[in-house]
């Protein structure tokens, strides 16, 4: 059979079609090793304070990732957990922005655990009403355990059922290096990823409601004292949330999204952090590498971009 000759002209331009859709096949869907996903290659290379331990992981929405760092494997991820929690109750029980949603009455367990001197929680008293918006700021702002434990009671029926959903909605997502085994995250057993937990980051953040309380540095709930956001970066180099997290097992754990130069999203996540160690510790040095990672984005991200 006669060659049809390709001229050379058409010969680059469909090479150069080709490369340029590989680039992006690798982007969107990173090659596997020993069946896992590896980190994607940067979208754009900056050179960032990474974490010198622990992993991390970030991307600008609209122009890609910006790389990861650390071996991506799963690690005990603390509260980071509620976002999930989150997640979950509210494609369950939609809201609108500003909408306070159903009430749900307190139980008596949750009423129980808001005594408990080895885990965070908030004080509730069984028999009151919250509404559903109040109980997700409860969960997320200043990280109430049992006000987690309770939304997936009123969700599922049981935390068991309702864990079930978390694991199906990160594998929807295409968390493969995630295990949920509770709602609010006191179990060493619940693991992620960086890189996983990125993913979840940028579902999350297309939702109003989510995105108004993770930027509440403080707020007011009948009954309730003293809530305060345990993301002390609120407010500082454009951070506008998202979620803490710390235990022994854990250490430190923020995931964080912040505005960025012509207001794009830059959006991060921090992981082990001080492990082994107090929590409090842990929890400061996350906090502290995302801050100073984030300041690095922001300054470097302008040139790179023009």
């Amino acid at each position: 059979m006669a060659r049809t000759r390709i001229p050379p002209v058409a010969g680059g331009l469909a090479a150069a079609v080709a490369v340029a859709l590989a680039a992006a096949c690798w982007v969107l869907f990173p090659p596997t090793v020993a069946g896992r996903a590896s980190a994607a290659r940067p979208a754009v290379d900056l050179p960032l304070p990474w974490p010198s331990e622990g992993q991390a992981s970030a991307e600008v929405q609209g122009l890609g990732s910006l790389g990861s760092r650390g071996e991506q494997r799963p690690v005990p991820i603390a509260s980071v957990t509620k976002v999930m929690t989150a997640y979950v109750v509210l494609k369950d029980h939609p809201l609108a922005a500003g909408e306070a949603g159903p009430r749900i009455t307190v139980d008596e367990q949750a009423e129980a655990e808001s005594t408990s001197a080895e885990e965070s929680t908030v004080a509730l008293r069984a028999g009151r009403q919250v509404s559903e918006r109040d109980l997700l700021a409860l969960m997320l702002v200043p990280s109430g355990n049992n006000a987690a434990r309770l939304l997936a009671r009123w969700d599922a029926g049981s935390q068991a059922d309702f864990v079930a959903k978390m694991n199906r909605e990160a594998a929807a997502l295409g968390m493969t290096d995630t295990t949920y085994t509770g709602a609010s995250g006191v179990e060493d057993s619940t693991t992620s990823t960086a890189t996983d937990q990125l993913r979840l980051a940028r579902e999350v953040m297309r939702n109003a409601v989510i995105r108004e309380i993770v930027a509440t540095p403080s707020l007011r709930v009948d009954g309730v004292p003293g809530v305060v956001n345990t993301n002390t970066l609120l407010g500082r180099d454009g951070v506008i949330g998202l979620k803490t997290g710390s235990s022994t097992a854990a250490g430190g754990a923020l995931m964080w999204a912040a505005k960025g130069p012509g207001d794009q999203l830059i959006l991060g996540v921090v992981l082990h952090q001080h492990p082994g160690g107090s929590p409090a510790q842990g929890l400061s040095a996350a906090l502290e590498n995302s801050r100073t990672l984030i300041a690095a984005i922001q300054r470097e991200l302008p040139a790179a971009t023009r």
